[in-house]
Protein backbone atom coordinates (compact mmCIF):
# COMPACT_ATOMS: atom_id res chain seq x y z
CA UNK A 1 0.00 0.00 0.00
CA UNK A 2 1.26 3.12 -0.98
CA UNK A 3 2.21 5.36 2.24
CA UNK A 4 0.29 8.99 2.13
CA UNK A 5 2.89 10.48 3.47
CA UNK A 6 5.60 9.63 0.71
CA UNK A 7 3.18 9.89 -1.82
CA UNK A 8 2.57 13.55 -0.49
CA UNK A 9 5.87 14.46 -1.02
CA UNK A 10 6.75 12.62 -4.11
CA UNK A 11 3.59 14.63 -6.18
CA UNK A 12 4.80 18.00 -4.27
CA UNK A 13 7.98 17.44 -5.95
CA UNK A 14 6.66 17.01 -9.45
CA UNK A 15 4.48 20.16 -9.09
CA UNK A 16 8.19 21.83 -8.14
CA UNK A 17 9.76 20.33 -11.59
CA UNK A 18 6.38 21.54 -13.13
CA UNK A 19 6.63 25.45 -11.75
CA UNK A 20 10.03 25.81 -11.83
CA UNK A 21 10.75 24.64 -15.33
CA UNK A 22 7.52 26.80 -16.53
CA UNK A 23 8.66 29.79 -14.65
CA UNK A 24 12.52 29.29 -16.46
CA UNK A 25 11.12 29.91 -19.41
CA UNK A 26 8.56 32.79 -18.56
CA UNK A 27 11.44 34.85 -17.30
CA UNK A 28 13.44 34.44 -20.54
CA UNK A 29 10.72 35.50 -22.68
CA UNK A 30 11.77 39.24 -23.22
CA UNK A 31 15.16 38.27 -23.81
CA UNK A 32 13.79 35.52 -26.20
CA UNK A 33 11.98 38.69 -27.88
CA UNK A 34 14.96 40.53 -28.30
CA UNK A 35 16.84 37.94 -29.79
CA UNK A 36 14.31 36.71 -32.05
CA UNK A 37 13.74 40.73 -33.22
CA UNK A 38 10.16 39.73 -32.39
CA UNK A 39 7.26 42.72 -32.46
CA UNK A 40 4.06 42.64 -30.03
CA UNK A 41 1.91 40.56 -32.39
CA UNK A 42 4.77 38.51 -33.32
CA UNK A 43 5.42 37.79 -30.37
CA UNK A 44 1.37 36.55 -29.24
CA UNK A 45 1.44 34.60 -32.92
CA UNK A 46 4.75 32.39 -31.68
CA UNK A 47 3.45 32.47 -28.02
CA UNK A 48 0.08 30.75 -29.45
CA UNK A 49 2.01 27.22 -30.35
CA UNK A 50 2.86 26.14 -26.21
CA UNK A 51 -1.02 26.36 -25.25
CA UNK A 52 -2.10 25.04 -28.79
CA UNK A 53 0.08 22.25 -28.20
CA UNK A 54 -1.76 22.14 -24.72
CA UNK A 55 -5.33 21.65 -26.29
CA UNK A 56 -4.66 19.43 -28.77
CA UNK A 57 -3.14 17.03 -26.48
CA UNK A 58 -6.14 17.05 -24.28
CA UNK A 59 -7.59 14.22 -26.30
CA UNK A 60 -4.47 12.60 -25.90
CA UNK A 61 -4.14 12.61 -22.64
CA UNK A 62 -7.47 11.04 -21.41
CA UNK A 63 -7.15 8.18 -23.77
CA UNK A 64 -3.76 7.55 -22.00
CA UNK A 65 -5.81 7.73 -18.22
CA UNK A 66 -7.83 5.39 -19.67
CA UNK A 67 -4.67 2.79 -20.88
CA UNK A 68 -1.76 3.44 -18.13
CA UNK A 69 -1.78 5.10 -14.57
CA UNK A 70 -1.33 8.45 -13.81
CA UNK A 71 2.20 7.93 -12.55
CA UNK A 72 3.86 6.84 -15.92
CA UNK A 73 2.19 9.33 -18.18
CA UNK A 74 3.10 12.13 -15.60
CA UNK A 75 6.70 10.68 -15.42
CA UNK A 76 7.09 10.39 -19.54
CA UNK A 77 5.38 14.07 -19.69
CA UNK A 78 8.05 15.27 -17.07
CA UNK A 79 11.17 14.23 -19.03
CA UNK A 80 9.65 15.67 -22.53
CA UNK A 81 8.75 18.81 -20.89
CA UNK A 82 12.41 19.40 -19.26
CA UNK A 83 13.81 18.29 -22.75
CA UNK A 84 12.20 21.05 -24.47
CA UNK A 85 12.92 23.42 -21.90
CA UNK A 86 16.76 22.65 -22.64
CA UNK A 87 15.71 23.49 -26.55
CA UNK A 88 14.24 26.24 -25.91
CA UNK A 89 17.25 28.34 -24.78
CA UNK A 90 19.00 27.05 -28.51
CA UNK A 91 16.58 28.49 -30.87
CA UNK A 92 17.63 31.28 -33.64
CA UNK A 93 14.22 31.34 -35.81
CA UNK A 94 10.86 31.86 -34.77
CA UNK A 95 10.00 28.89 -36.76
CA UNK A 96 12.05 26.53 -34.66
CA UNK A 97 10.59 28.80 -31.18
CA UNK A 98 7.21 27.67 -32.54
CA UNK A 99 8.09 24.00 -33.11
CA UNK A 100 9.69 23.57 -29.38
CA UNK A 101 6.75 25.79 -27.59
CA UNK A 102 4.10 23.23 -29.15
CA UNK A 103 6.39 20.10 -27.96
CA UNK A 104 6.53 21.99 -24.66
CA UNK A 105 2.99 22.78 -24.02
CA UNK A 106 2.12 19.33 -25.47
CA UNK A 107 4.31 17.99 -22.67
CA UNK A 108 3.62 20.17 -20.16
CA UNK A 109 0.00 18.92 -20.30
CA UNK A 110 1.21 15.32 -20.11
CA UNK A 111 2.74 16.38 -16.76
CA UNK A 112 -0.17 18.25 -15.44
CA UNK A 113 -3.45 16.70 -15.67
CA UNK A 114 -1.38 13.25 -14.62
CA UNK A 115 -0.22 14.63 -11.81
CA UNK A 116 -3.84 16.49 -10.59
CA UNK A 117 -5.42 13.54 -11.00
CA UNK A 118 -1.99 12.33 -8.68
CA UNK A 119 -2.91 14.68 -6.52
CA UNK A 120 -6.67 14.16 -6.09
CA UNK A 121 -5.91 10.14 -5.12
CA UNK A 122 -3.21 11.79 -2.66
CA UNK A 123 -6.15 14.08 -0.90
CA UNK A 124 -8.42 11.30 -0.67
CA UNK A 125 -5.99 9.64 1.60
CA UNK A 126 -6.13 12.72 3.93
CA UNK A 127 -9.09 13.95 5.54
CA UNK A 128 -8.44 17.56 5.91
CA UNK A 129 -7.89 19.76 2.46
CA UNK A 130 -3.98 19.51 1.25
CA UNK A 131 -4.47 20.34 -2.35
CA UNK A 132 -4.06 23.93 -2.49
CA UNK A 133 -0.60 23.29 -0.60
CA UNK A 134 -0.04 21.12 -3.74
CA UNK A 135 -0.08 24.17 -6.01
CA UNK A 136 1.55 26.76 -3.67
CA UNK A 137 4.91 24.15 -4.10
CA UNK A 138 4.23 24.97 -7.99
CA UNK A 139 3.93 29.00 -7.54
CA UNK A 140 7.01 28.19 -4.88
CA UNK A 141 8.86 26.76 -7.55
CA UNK A 142 7.29 29.68 -10.08
CA UNK A 143 9.46 32.15 -7.98
CA UNK A 144 12.46 29.98 -7.68
CA UNK A 145 12.43 29.94 -10.95
CA UNK A 146 11.28 33.75 -11.98
CA UNK A 147 14.34 34.67 -8.86
CA UNK A 148 16.96 32.43 -10.69
CA UNK A 149 15.86 33.81 -13.81
CA UNK A 150 16.73 37.51 -12.38
CA UNK A 151 19.97 36.74 -11.34
CA UNK A 152 20.70 34.86 -14.42
CA UNK A 153 19.20 38.26 -16.16
CA UNK A 154 21.58 40.43 -13.89
CA UNK A 155 24.35 38.44 -14.32
CA UNK A 156 23.86 38.33 -18.03
CA UNK A 157 23.86 34.93 -18.33
CA UNK A 158 23.12 32.96 -21.36
CA UNK A 159 19.65 32.09 -22.02
CA UNK A 160 20.66 28.52 -23.36
CA UNK A 161 23.31 27.39 -20.08
CA UNK A 162 20.27 28.91 -17.63
CA UNK A 163 17.33 26.74 -19.53
CA UNK A 164 20.06 23.54 -20.12
CA UNK A 165 20.57 24.04 -16.47
CA UNK A 166 16.71 24.37 -15.11
CA UNK A 167 15.66 21.62 -17.63
CA UNK A 168 18.42 18.77 -16.39
CA UNK A 169 18.05 19.33 -12.73
CA UNK A 170 14.61 19.19 -13.09
CA UNK A 171 15.37 15.49 -14.42
CA UNK A 172 17.20 14.37 -12.00
CA UNK A 173 14.49 15.61 -9.77
CA UNK A 174 11.73 13.63 -11.65
CA UNK A 175 13.96 10.32 -11.70
CA UNK A 176 14.63 10.46 -8.11
CA UNK A 177 11.12 10.72 -6.61
CA UNK A 178 9.47 8.60 -9.50
CA UNK A 179 9.63 5.37 -7.32
CA UNK A 180 7.32 6.34 -4.37
CA UNK A 181 4.99 8.16 -6.61
CA UNK A 182 0.81 7.02 -5.96
CA UNK A 183 0.10 3.97 -7.57
CA UNK A 184 -3.49 4.28 -9.57
CA UNK A 185 -5.07 2.07 -12.09
CA UNK A 186 -6.01 3.78 -15.59
CA UNK A 187 -9.12 5.69 -15.36
CA UNK A 188 -12.38 3.97 -16.39
CA UNK A 189 -14.49 6.63 -16.42
CA UNK A 190 -15.55 8.61 -20.23
CA UNK A 191 -16.54 5.34 -21.96
CA UNK A 192 -14.18 4.81 -25.54
CA UNK A 193 -14.23 8.70 -26.22
CA UNK A 194 -11.25 10.38 -27.20
CA UNK A 195 -12.23 14.17 -26.55
CA UNK A 196 -13.24 14.35 -23.01
CA UNK A 197 -15.81 17.06 -23.16
CA UNK A 198 -17.66 18.06 -19.21
CA UNK A 199 -21.04 17.47 -18.99
CA UNK A 200 -23.61 20.22 -17.61
CA UNK A 201 -22.27 19.96 -14.26
CA UNK A 202 -18.82 20.27 -14.99
CA UNK A 203 -19.28 23.06 -17.76
CA UNK A 204 -19.58 25.75 -15.26
CA UNK A 205 -16.42 24.57 -13.41
CA UNK A 206 -14.85 24.82 -16.92
CA UNK A 207 -15.90 28.64 -17.54
CA UNK A 208 -14.02 29.25 -14.97
CA UNK A 209 -11.62 27.63 -15.60
CA UNK A 210 -10.93 29.51 -19.01
CA UNK A 211 -11.27 33.00 -16.76
CA UNK A 212 -8.56 32.45 -14.49
CA UNK A 213 -6.18 30.16 -17.24
CA UNK A 214 -6.38 33.24 -19.52
CA UNK A 215 -5.47 35.48 -17.04
CA UNK A 216 -2.35 33.56 -15.46
CA UNK A 217 -1.41 33.03 -18.85
CA UNK A 218 -1.70 36.61 -19.47
CA UNK A 219 0.61 37.10 -16.58
CA UNK A 220 3.07 34.42 -17.32
CA UNK A 221 3.58 35.42 -20.96
CA UNK A 222 3.25 39.09 -20.76
CA UNK A 223 4.52 40.49 -16.83
CA UNK A 224 7.63 40.80 -17.82
CA UNK A 225 7.20 42.94 -21.16
CA UNK A 226 4.80 45.02 -19.61
CA UNK A 227 7.19 45.81 -16.56
CA UNK A 228 10.02 46.26 -18.99
CA UNK A 229 8.25 48.17 -21.70
CA UNK A 230 5.01 49.94 -19.71
CA UNK A 231 6.55 50.00 -16.18
CA UNK A 232 10.17 50.94 -17.51
CA UNK A 233 11.87 48.38 -14.85
CA UNK A 234 13.62 45.49 -14.83
CA UNK A 235 11.52 43.03 -16.95
CA UNK A 236 11.49 39.96 -14.30
CA UNK A 237 10.31 41.91 -11.03
CA UNK A 238 7.31 42.16 -12.31
CA UNK A 239 6.56 38.31 -12.58
CA UNK A 240 8.70 37.69 -9.44
CA UNK A 241 6.06 39.98 -7.51
CA UNK A 242 3.15 37.67 -8.97
CA UNK A 243 4.41 34.21 -8.34
CA UNK A 244 5.55 35.54 -4.44
CA UNK A 245 1.54 36.46 -4.49
CA UNK A 246 0.53 33.34 -5.58
CA UNK A 247 2.78 31.31 -3.48
CA UNK A 248 1.36 32.89 -0.19
CA UNK A 249 -2.18 32.91 -1.76
CA UNK A 250 -1.41 29.13 -2.48
CA UNK A 251 -0.08 28.64 1.07
CA UNK A 252 -2.42 29.98 2.65
CA UNK A 253 -5.79 28.28 1.17
CA UNK A 254 -6.49 25.45 2.45
CA UNK A 255 -6.71 26.86 5.75
CA UNK A 256 -8.89 29.46 4.39
CA UNK A 257 -10.85 26.99 2.47
CA UNK A 258 -11.45 24.96 5.65
CA UNK A 259 -12.32 28.43 7.31
CA UNK A 260 -14.89 30.34 4.19
CA UNK A 261 -15.31 26.95 1.79
CA UNK A 262 -14.65 27.16 -1.76
CA UNK A 263 -17.60 29.74 -3.21
CA UNK A 264 -16.57 32.14 -1.06
CA UNK A 265 -12.40 32.06 -1.99
CA UNK A 266 -12.97 32.09 -5.64
CA UNK A 267 -15.68 35.29 -5.28
CA UNK A 268 -13.18 37.39 -3.85
CA UNK A 269 -10.25 35.67 -6.30
CA UNK A 270 -11.58 37.36 -9.04
CA UNK A 271 -12.64 40.55 -7.46
CA UNK A 272 -8.73 40.58 -6.75
CA UNK A 273 -7.89 39.91 -10.15
CA UNK A 274 -10.11 42.74 -11.50
CA UNK A 275 -8.70 45.34 -8.71
CA UNK A 276 -5.58 44.13 -10.00
CA UNK A 277 -5.39 44.64 -13.52
CA UNK A 278 -6.84 47.94 -13.45
CA UNK A 279 -4.39 49.11 -11.17
CA UNK A 280 -1.49 48.02 -12.99
CA UNK A 281 -3.06 49.63 -16.00
CA UNK A 282 -4.01 52.52 -14.58
CA UNK A 283 -0.86 53.30 -12.53
CA UNK A 284 1.90 51.99 -14.42
CA UNK A 285 5.19 52.48 -11.99
CA UNK A 286 6.41 50.12 -10.35
CA UNK A 287 5.27 50.18 -6.81
CA UNK A 288 1.87 50.13 -7.97
CA UNK A 289 1.84 48.25 -10.85
CA UNK A 290 4.03 45.48 -8.05
CA UNK A 291 1.04 45.80 -5.96
CA UNK A 292 -1.51 45.29 -8.63
CA UNK A 293 0.23 42.13 -9.90
CA UNK A 294 0.63 40.60 -6.16
CA UNK A 295 -3.50 41.10 -6.36
CA UNK A 296 -3.44 39.22 -9.69
CA UNK A 297 -1.24 36.72 -8.16
CA UNK A 298 -3.57 36.25 -4.96
CA UNK A 299 -6.61 36.02 -7.45
CA UNK A 300 -5.37 33.31 -9.17
CA UNK A 301 -3.45 31.78 -6.89
CA UNK A 302 -6.38 29.32 -5.41
CA UNK A 303 -8.73 28.82 -8.61
CA UNK A 304 -7.84 26.62 -10.37
CA UNK A 305 -6.92 24.12 -7.74
CA UNK A 306 -10.08 24.47 -6.50
CA UNK A 307 -12.44 23.70 -9.52
CA UNK A 308 -10.03 20.77 -9.92
CA UNK A 309 -10.52 19.31 -6.44
CA UNK A 310 -14.65 19.96 -7.27
CA UNK A 311 -14.36 18.23 -10.73
CA UNK A 312 -12.36 15.24 -9.16
CA UNK A 313 -15.63 14.21 -6.84
CA UNK A 314 -17.56 14.11 -9.95
CA UNK A 315 -19.89 11.17 -10.32
CA UNK A 316 -19.99 10.93 -13.58
CA UNK A 317 -16.21 10.32 -14.59
CA UNK A 318 -12.98 9.43 -12.59
CA UNK A 319 -11.33 11.61 -11.16
CA UNK A 320 -8.70 12.05 -14.24
CA UNK A 321 -11.02 12.00 -16.70
CA UNK A 322 -13.32 14.47 -14.83
CA UNK A 323 -9.65 17.25 -14.72
CA UNK A 324 -8.79 16.64 -18.28
CA UNK A 325 -12.64 17.48 -19.50
CA UNK A 326 -12.81 20.78 -17.49
CA UNK A 327 -9.44 21.25 -18.27
CA UNK A 328 -10.57 20.97 -22.43
CA UNK A 329 -12.41 24.25 -21.73
CA UNK A 330 -9.72 26.31 -19.33
CA UNK A 331 -6.91 26.01 -21.52
CA UNK A 332 -8.84 27.23 -24.29
CA UNK A 333 -8.64 30.35 -21.89
CA UNK A 334 -4.92 29.47 -21.90
CA UNK A 335 -4.83 29.12 -25.75
CA UNK A 336 -6.98 31.89 -26.96
CA UNK A 337 -6.35 34.97 -24.47
CA UNK A 338 -2.35 35.24 -24.44
CA UNK A 339 -1.88 35.49 -28.14
CA UNK A 340 -4.81 38.20 -28.22
CA UNK A 341 -3.03 40.11 -25.72
CA UNK A 342 -0.22 40.70 -28.43
CA UNK A 343 -2.54 42.17 -31.05
CA UNK A 344 -4.22 44.14 -28.48
CA UNK A 345 -1.09 45.39 -27.36
CA UNK A 346 -0.14 46.18 -30.59
CA UNK A 347 -3.04 48.20 -31.41
CA UNK A 348 -3.83 49.79 -28.51
CA UNK A 349 -1.36 49.35 -26.08
CA UNK A 350 -0.24 46.81 -23.74
CA UNK A 351 -1.93 49.25 -20.48
CA UNK A 352 -5.52 48.40 -22.30
CA UNK A 353 -5.06 45.57 -23.16
CA UNK A 354 -4.53 44.32 -19.16
CA UNK A 355 -7.43 46.68 -18.73
CA UNK A 356 -9.11 44.69 -20.91
CA UNK A 357 -8.40 41.74 -19.58
CA UNK A 358 -9.35 42.71 -15.52
CA UNK A 359 -12.99 42.02 -16.92
CA UNK A 360 -12.40 38.46 -17.15
CA UNK A 361 -12.04 39.07 -12.89
CA UNK A 362 -15.60 39.64 -13.20
CA UNK A 363 -16.71 36.82 -14.79
CA UNK A 364 -15.20 34.57 -12.24
CA UNK A 365 -17.23 36.40 -9.24
CA UNK A 366 -20.43 35.72 -11.68
CA UNK A 367 -19.81 32.31 -12.44
CA UNK A 368 -19.08 30.99 -8.96
CA UNK A 369 -22.63 32.73 -8.14
CA UNK A 370 -24.18 28.95 -10.36
CA UNK A 371 -21.97 26.43 -8.46
CA UNK A 372 -22.26 27.98 -5.28
CA UNK A 373 -24.97 25.12 -4.08
CA UNK A 374 -22.99 22.08 -5.88
CA UNK A 375 -19.58 23.02 -5.02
Amino acid sequence: MDSPRAARIAITLFFFISGFGYSSWASRIPDIQRKLALNEAQLGFVLFALPLGLILTLPVTGMLLRKFSSRNIMMVGAMVFNLMLCLLGFVTRSWQLVIVLFCFGSSRNLMNISMNAQSVGVQALFTRSIITTFHGVWSLAGFAGALLGLLMVYMHFPTYWHLLFAGTSMIILGLFFFPTTLHQPPSTGGGGKRLILPDKHLLKFGFISFAVMACEGTMYDWSGIYFEKAVHAISTVGYVAFMIAMACGRFSGDRLVNRLGIPVIIKFSGLLILCGMLLAAALPFPVSAGIGFMMIGLGTSCVVPLVFSMAGRSKNMSSGSAIAAVSTVGYLGFLIVPPVVGFLAEAAGLRWAFATIACLGLVITWLIRHVKEEA
